[in-house]
């Protein structure tokens, strides 16, 4: 009878490279009967896009790049909280804390310029998000896909890959 497809995308962890599967839920409705759902779980090796088919994933390499080019056209934030931010940040990045501000995105650009002293990147510049451990980050990508950035990027690696990485170890 009626069916809707949802398609999700469902990470998988690990220290080798990531393996990203695409999850479709089909419910199917029957008359006088409860939902019910097929799920059907492709595998992808792609490393090109994260949990949102709207993002682009980033590696440790991409973001020293980044953040070493005087001319990046990108914008690397950081959405971990001040606290984090004050105690050590990727260079460059500005500090967007997802938690305490979730509807900073939301804010026009006088607004978010009064509340956070720099100015609203805009919709059409690539934001490039980090936090921590890489969970914020992709919240924070998913809210900008979804407010209207055209070009978001995810450090999955976040923080804890790329202070591992610049301290050698």
């Amino acid at each position: 009878m009626a069916s809707k497809r949802l398609s999700t995308l469902i990470p998988r962890f690990s220290t080798s490279t990531p393996i990203i599967r695409r999850c479709t839920i089909t419910p199917t409705l029957h008359h006088h009967h409860r939902p019910q759902f097929q799920t059907t779980l492709q595998q992808s090796h792609s490393k090109k896009y994260s949990t949102s088919p709207n993002t682009k994933l980033y590696d440790y390499e991409a973001i020293k790049s980044l953040a070493t080019s005087p001319h990046s056209k990108a914008t690397l934030i950081d959405v971990r909280e001040p606290g984090e931010f004050a105690s050590g940040a990727i260079p460059t990045a500005i500090n967007l804390p997802i938690a305490s501000s979730p509807d900073a995105l939301t804010l026009s650009p006088e607004d978010f310029e009064d509340r956070f002293g720099f100015a609203k990147p805009s919709f059409d510049e690539e934001v490039v998000f980090y936090c921590k451990a890489g969970i914020r980050s992709s919240a924070a990508a998913q809210v900008a896909v979804g407010v209207g950035y055209r070009k978001v990027g995810e450090y999955r690696g976040s923080w804890v890959d790329w202070e591992r990485r610049e301290k050698g170890v």
